[in-house]
């Protein structure tokens, strides 16, 4: 429990954290301290399941809320089990990769290898001692370009993650 800490104590537990090289599976009711020390969430949404999210806590509710707002529940008076039989019963079978999307699938994980060493070096420069040193216009361009890559990311795991699905 953070509760019981001092606040040096506090940030000194952050700094350890965020220097570990390894993993740590981390459980706390200070959203404050996830905040600043998690890079991933993983939150139990009910019905035994389990999802994980970028981010700390406030990330987690920005996209929890985003997944929620695009795909509503319909509330139903049926058991789960019925209504999945009845859903996957309707569900319409999705075509079949074309060549041009089998081609895709087979070059998205490259790609995302790219993108990911790019965005590790950039975060590594940000990192850096001497990245705030550099010129305003150079900071400005790294740091749209590692936000960029982050959306760029993210849709590729989706699109890669759709194609997937229908192999």
């Amino acid at each position: 429990p953070t509760n019981d800490l001092d606040i040096d104590t506090l940030e000194l537990l952050e700094d350890l954290l965020q220097n570990y090289e390894g993993t740590v599976f981390l459980v706390s009711h200070d959203r404050a301290f996830l905040d600043n020390v998690v890079t991933s969430t993983i939150a139990f949404e009910g019905e035994g399941l389990v999802e994980e999210y970028v981010g700390g806590y406030v990330d987690w509710l920005r996209q929890r809320r985003r997944a929620v707002t695009a795909e509503p529940r319909k509330a139903s008076r049926q058991p789960l089990a019925a209504a999945d039989a009845q859903a996957s019963a309707t569900a319409v079978k999705p075509k079949k990769l074309s060549y041009k999307e089998n081609r895709e699938l087979e070059e998205l994980p490259g790609r995302i290898e790219a993108f990911e060493r790019e965005q590790d070096t950039l975060q590594a420069m940000v990192a850096g001692p001497e990245f705030y040193k550099e010129p305003a216009t150079t900071i400005d361009r790294t740091l749209a370009r590692l936000s960029e890559l982050e959306g760029v990311l993210v849709a590729a795991y989706e699109r890669w993650d759709e194609l997937d699905s229908r192999k």
